[in-house]
């Protein structure tokens, strides 16, 4: 497990940020009043997830490879860390809707419900925490391995021909 601390170290840095990033959206108004901003402002969470990848990666290659990191390395490591922020992620739903934001998906329903984009049925069925872990666990998949592929083409080191 030791050769695997660094990815979880930035797993739970990257699930604390989550956690930060959805109590700010709380205290902004974006799970009540302004909730139909809430989709378009959350999506600029993908920029600090990005930052914490490539610290993640750069922080493995020099403690772990001491400065010199080839592209599957890395890649791997930031699939390790893709991993580890997965297997976090249902925690990390579990505590946004019941202690951050426990209204979040009663008020998501009624919105949906009263602009008409979903029956009440349809806004059940889309709108709660099954639902949003198991949107969580497939995205962070998804999310994760481009965020590796793309960052480990910048974190690798560079070849010398000789």
């Amino acid at each position: 497990m030791e050769k695997y601390k660094i990815e979880l170290k930035w797993a739970f840095i990257f699930t604390a940020m989550y956690l930060l990033w959805m109590t700010m959206e709380k205290l902004a108004g974006l799970h009540d009043k302004y909730l139909e901003q809430q989709q378009l402002i959350s999506m600029f969470v993908l920029v600090p997830a990005i930052i914490i990848y490539a610290l993640a990666i750069k922080d493995k290659k020099k403690n772990h490879y001491a400065g010199t990191i080839t592209y599957k390395q890395s890649f791997m490591s930031g699939l390790l860390l893709t991993i580890f922020v997965v297997l976090l992620s249902p925690i990390s739903q579990l505590i946004t809707s019941h202690i951050i934001t426990p209204d979040y998906f009663a008020n998501v329903i009624a919105h949906t419900v009263k602009s008409r984009m979903f029956t009440q049925e349809q806004a059940e069925a889309q709108f709660n925490i099954k639902s949003y872990i198991i949107t969580s666990i497939i995205g962070g998949l998804v999310t994760g391995i481009i965020f590796s592929i793309v960052i480990s083409v910048f974190t690798k080191s560079k070849t010398r021909l000789t």
